[in-house]
């Protein structure tokens, strides 16, 4: 199957072989490597580590070994249980903890697993830090504690109720109007810890809840990433049970996607989109996404007077851009929210509750608040190429081709047209090129695509 070592952490398939898979001694060893990093990087001696788990079958075993881990270094735990990735992160600072890990997999399938790393503020470590940390690893130079200097382990069960009570109090989310209009609300939680977390929140709000696929069991009853091809039921059920909207999230629940009152998707993209424009109506500041979202939230930021800045792809990196920026708003495409004021992660918690205070403010159905926003459709190819090409001379070649347009070289190569885009990046691991394209129809983003795979082919 497969293991995957990266600077954000390491995902892998439960079982089989070490070094190959998530087994039991890649996930002690990893552990051991990120607690040992912060043992160098912090000037005090008792450390403590937040850590938090999505629903998945493995997480209770993976659990056991991260959290007896980390007490072997002696390092204290905080130990959360089930609970998101938000969560997570908004609870390492309110603890005054020295860093967190969430075990997910984030969207990918049920026999897969994942360690992902927190600094101090509850924040994805940086690539040099996540070097190190894979350094460290490979390495295997661990100093384990001796038995007088263990490390102490506690369970919190407060968690939820301190980050949506968090949510409560932000002055941008009007839970009074919200209550006003009782919305009827279809959840999809792809029986993980957001069947636990969303529900309770929209209760707060004085929502009328509809649990679907919200069993914290792990076994997920259909693709866990929230694309269209994959939320059929909630569709059927919105309509069937006359709801409001929909709300879908992912196991670890960084990813909020929408489903409008006639069973349609409010579109991945404009989750993002929506609250900005409402956020920017009321906030002065600039909007950040990264190179592969859509343009449509540069659209409704400039008409709203607001700047808008383009990050390389990559939470990490949609992070750093906005606090260079001082954004008032940001995040990825793929449904994930980054509102500064509560923190820097992505949040379909606050990202729910900020999108039905302008519902509620807007007093249209989800339909109609999505029809006031540009249209745009997005297209994904690919080109391989034959590993002896040379992908970094190739994308520069395409940057000249096109010097004329708007071209970003922040993260592979962008070129901005008029009325279009598309970007070109390389893959890390393969000898790849992958396209993205966005346009005012399916059939033009396609078509892109295509041309720029012509191009490619007519440069090599």
């Amino acid at each position: 199957m497969s293991l995957i070592k990266s600077i954000s952490g390491i995902r892998g398939t439960i079982g089989g072989k070490v070094d190959e898979n998530l087994t039991p001694l890649d996930v002690v060893k990893f552990t051991s490597a990120f607690g040992t990093w912060l043992q160098n990087n912090k000037n005090k001696k008792d450390l403590t580590v937040v850590v938090g788990r999505d629903a998945r079958i493995s997480g209770a075993m993976v659990n056991s070994l991260v959290t007896a881990t980390l007490q072997g270094l002696g390092i204290h735990v905080i130990d959360l249980g089930l609970s998101t990735t938000p969560t997570v992160e908004v609870m390492v600072p309110e603890l005054n903890a020295d860093g967190g890990i969430i075990l997910t997999a984030s969207h990918n399938p049920k026999q897969w697993n994942a360690l992902k790393l927190l600094n101090g503020k509850g924040e994805f470590i940086n690539g040099e830090d996540g070097a190190e940390v894979l350094a460290l690893a490979e390495n295997e130079d661990f100093n384990y504690a001796e038995v007088d200097f263990l490390g102490k382990y506690e369970e919190r069960h407060d968690a939820f109720d301190i980050h949506i009570q968090k949510i409560l109090n932000l002055p941008m989310v009007d839970a009074e109007a919200i209550k006003a209009k009782k919305f009827k609300v279809v959840v999809d939680a792809v029986n993980s810890t957001g069947g636990i977390a969303i529900p309770q929140l929209l209760r707060e709000l004085g929502c009328n809840v509809i649990k679907l696929y919200c069993e914290p069991n792990g076994h997920f009853p259909h693709n866990p990433e929230p694309l269209k091809e994959h939320l059929g039921d909630i569709c059927e059920l919105v309509k069937k049970e006359k709801a409001d909207l929909g709300i879908v999230v992912d196991p670890d629940v960084d990813r909020l996607a929408l489903v409008d009152e006639n069973g349609e998707l409010f579109g991945e993209e404009y989750t993002l989109v929506a609250v900005a424009d409402y956020l920017l109506r009321h906030q002065k500041g600039a909007a950040v996404s990264n190179l592969s979202s859509s343009r449509a939230l540069r659209d409704v930021a400039r008409n709203l007077g607001s700047e808008y800045f383009a990050s390389a792809v990559g939470e990490v990196n949609v992070v750093t851009l906005m606090k260079e920026k001082n954004a008032v708003i940001g995040g990825e495409g793929n449904g994930g929210i980054i509102y500064p004021d509560l923190h820097y992660g992505r949040d379909s918690l606050v990202g729910v509750a900020l999108f039905l205070t302008h519902l509620a403010k807007e007093d249209k159905t989800v339909s109609a608040l999505r029809a006031t926003y540009p249209s745009y459709f997005m297209g994904k190819k690919k080109i391989e190429l034959t590993p002896d090409i040379d992908v970094d001379s190739l994308l520069t070649k395409m940057q000249n081709e096109y010097q004329k347009e708007e071209v970003s070289t922040v993260d592979g190569v962008k070129i901005d047209f008029e009325n279009n885009w598309v970007h070109l990046r390389k893959s890390n691991t393969e000898p790849i090129i992958r396209i993205y394209t966005e346009a005012f129809s399916q059939e033009e983003a396609d078509e892109l695509g295509e041309k720029m795979i012509a191009k490619i082919k007519s440069l090599i």
